[in-house]
């Protein structure tokens, strides 16, 4: 055994002497052809808000240094990490890495297997996180592929061709996510041309599909239960003010609160996602909910105070039509004039000003019913009022300005769309319709939906 290991001794010092570790295998001569595999330990997070993953992988790396060749037997020697160091190792790096590191616990996890005829086999395990550029129009509903890009960093196509070994992904199928359900993946290599010259790249990529349970429990179901709550209040009668707006507002503020939730695990895109639809017009039925007790209340108060001012304006015409046939009966005069801004006076005896009372000798006894007097006794602004055609009392009858055109647009235009609102006569009918319309167009809204996105 003592003779065994002074002899490797004396072969790795022998194969080390006069090594330059500066100068790849067969340096001046054809491409170095450097095997790639990897073997997935765990894809520990994906980050949508990020736009990357995490993984943990070995990945292993074959090539042929004949400077190192020390057997024909086809002896292996397996060597520490150390020995890599001195030796030539291909500058490999992940092109679309974020963040790695080598585990190192308890040494540094590194493997360096040299074979008799100068065949290495340089492997190590380390945790990356690499970028992934996801596709969030169908979010939660979406598939996503995410890449490992491989590449030497210094070495182009002419010095170092990377490609990948039979078996070139292992444990796959092990593999699991909480979010995620691994389809499968696909390799491919390809040169890619950069400003300092042709480099061979390593591509592996991940067919991904997220798991939709946790957003049916998480945002979907209660979304769906917030609008079915917000139709509580059409079997509410419509004098409960408080129940029927309170249920709406607590309604509207719950589905805001999961959608800020939602927003919160998402990165600021500009685009409109799956979920925003579905959320927003959740949102729009919760929010209808709410305006639909306003129209009840509206139309219930204003029939009610359009009934009362209708009333009270009849009782105000009964009380002027009983005052105007006291009147007439006492002593009613008729003065005809042709003026135009005049004040009228039902009796000159009523009149507060004593020239008035006094002309022509005129008292309250001087005339009969039917008596005829000419105006020119009087001011020519002044005149009685017609008999049953005016009110008792003094009125101001000048000359009206003209509305402007936009305003007498506007009234007009008003006034039509008032008289194009249909009168209800029972509030009750809103709600029994709201019953059957929000229903089943939330139905097929649904339909519609899950129909697009899932089949």
């Amino acid at each position: 055994m003592s003779d065994r290991l002074e002899n490797v001794t004396q072969t790795i010092t022998r194969i080390l002497d006069g090594y330059d570790i500066r100068l790849r295998p067969n340096f001046g001569g054809e491409p170095l052809p450097v095997g790639m595999d990897l073997t997935i330990a765990s894809f520990d997070a994906i980050s949508e808000v990020n736009m990357d993953y995490t993984i943990t992988l070995y990945l292993n790396q074959y090539w042929k240094d004949e400077r190192l060749a020390f057997s024909q037997e086809g002896d292996v020697l397996t060597l520490s990490h150390d020995f890599a160091e001195k030796i030539w190792v291909p500058d490999t790096f992940f092109a679309n890495d974020k963040n790695s590191f080598l585990h190192d616990v308890t040494e540094r996890n590194k493997l360096v297997r040299l074979s008799g005829d100068g065949s290495i086999t340089y492997g190590m395990r380390f945790t990356t996180t690499l970028a992934c550029m996801m596709d969030l129009h169908y979010y939660p509903l979406d598939s996503q592929n995410c890449t490992v890009e491989i590449e030497s960093y210094g070495y182009t196509v002419s010095d170092v061709v990377m490609y990948w070994k039979d078996t070139p992904v292992r444990g796959v199928e092990e593999a699991e996510l909480p979010q995620f359900t691994i389809l499968g993946y696909e390799t491919n290599d390809r040169k890619e041309r950069l400003d300092t010259g042709i480099y061979q790249r390593l591509s592996l990529s991940f067919k991904l599909e997220r798991n939709i349970g946790y957003f049916v429990f998480q945002t979907y179901l209660p979304s769906i239960l917030i609008v079915m709550l917000s139709w509580v209040s059409f079997w509410i009668n419509y004098e409960s003010t408080g129940a029927r707006v309170g249920l709406g507002i607590t309604t509207v503020l719950t589905m805001t609160t999961i959608s800020t939730g939602v927003r919160s695990s998402l990165p600021r895109i500009s685009y409109v996602k799956a979920i925003d639809i579905y959320l927003v017009t959740c949102f729009f039925f919760v929010f209808a909910a709410l305006l639909e007790y306003a129209a009840v209340n509206y139309s219930y108060w204003g029939a009610k105070a359009r009934k009362k001012t209708k009333q009270k304006k009849k009782d105000i015409m009964e009380r002027k039509i009983t005052i105007h046939a006291t009147a007439s009966r006492s002593s009613p005069i008729l003065i005809e004039s042709t003026d135009t801004g005049i004040i009228e006076l039902e009796d000159f005896r009523t009149s507060p000003l004593p020239s008035i009372r006094s002309r022509s000798g005129i008292s309250s006894c001087a005339t009969t019913p039917g008596t005829t007097i000419r105006t020119t006794d009087f001011p020519p602004s002044f005149r009685p009022a017609r008999y049953n055609t005016r009110n008792t009392g003094l009125r101001y009858r000048g000359s009206r300005q003209n509305k402007p055109k936009v305003l007498r647009a506007l009234t007009r235009g008003a006034g039509v769309l008032r008289a194009s609102i249909p009168k209800i006569k029972d509030v009750n009918v809103i709600d029994k319709y709201s019953r059957i319309i929000f229903p089943v167009s939330f139905i097929l809204f649904n339909m519609t939906y899950w129909s697009f996105y899932v089949v």
